[in-house]
């Protein structure tokens, strides 16, 4: 069971990084860390976006430790697999109600977004590593996605210090390298076209994250019962094809794209 809940930990959070690189900080900071801005601060892109990932990483890691320490506290109260099982099962499916806006739910979150005064009122390690930390915790900034708190449930769920802290990590990692995204913007033409490909991409993101989402709901109901998994993935199926829109969305758009 242990095992299961740390994929299913990693694969929450490669889809909580992912999908977060439309947050309105992943946003902003695809158009302000780009060779074209760093040049006009008279900076270089490649040395402020290493900063970036440096500090994205060290917040991915600040992240994993939480998690860790609520690992070891669960570690300690080594409760049965199938309670372990029924509350990641709970916790995912709260989450894919939420990112799927079922009946207007959404859990809470806080639009907290990093201060870019900070581009100009400092030198770029500092705001590159500082920008980088904030968004790679994941918390301290805009939260787009309920992926991340069952990130956090699951990597703690896992009893697994060791592994929780690499979650977290990694999750930052994922966080710092999107910043390369805005590699190529060296004019406005293309930081038009980056956000352009960006808003066409944000419906399969946003898809991603919720099929992720019920993979974990449906993987662990299965551990628990058999029986209770394959009412789990019927249940998700009808869900799913009750928003026809949400599931099509990412298709539409790719079909707009090459008209």
């Amino acid at each position: 069971m242990n095992e299961l809940l740390v994929l299913g930990a990693l694969l929450c959070a490669l889809a909580a990084a992912v999908r977060s690189t439309w947050s309105p900080c992943g946003l902003s900071m695809l158009s302000t860390i780009t060779p074209v801005g760093e040049r006009g601060r008279g900076q270089r892109f490649g040395s402020t976006a290493g900063w970036f990932v440096a500090g994205a990483v060290l917040g991915g890691a600040c992240l994993g430790a939480v998690m860790a320490g609520l690992a070891a506290a669960v570690a300690r109260w080594a409760p049965r697999p199938d309670v372990m099982a029924l509350l990641a099962l709970g916790a995912a499916v709260v989450a894919a109600a939420s990112d799927l806006g079922l009946g207007g739910f959404g859990l809470p979150v806080h639009h907290r977004q990093v201060n870019e005064r900070w581009l100009d009122g400092y030198r770029s390690w500092v705001y590159g590593a500082g920008f980088g930390f904030q968004i790679g915790t994941g918390l301290l900034t805009y939260i787009t996605t309920a992926a991340l708190y069952l990130t956090v449930v699951l990597g703690a769920l896992s009893a697994r210090p060791l592994a929780a802290l690499l979650v977290g990590t990694l999750f930052g990692l994922v966080r710092g390298l999107a910043v390369f995204g805005g590699r190529r913007v060296v004019d406005t033409d293309a930081l038009r076209r980056v956000h352009r490909r960006l808003a066409e991409l944000s419906p399969a993101s946003r898809l991603l994250v919720v099929i992720v989402e019920l993979a974990v709901a449906v993987a662990a109901a299965t551990a628990v019962a058999p029986l209770l998994g394959l009412g789990t993935a019927a249940g998700a199926f009808l869900v799913l094809a009750a928003r026809r829109r949400f599931v099509l969305s990412p298709a539409l758009a790719l079909v707009r794209r090459r008209s």
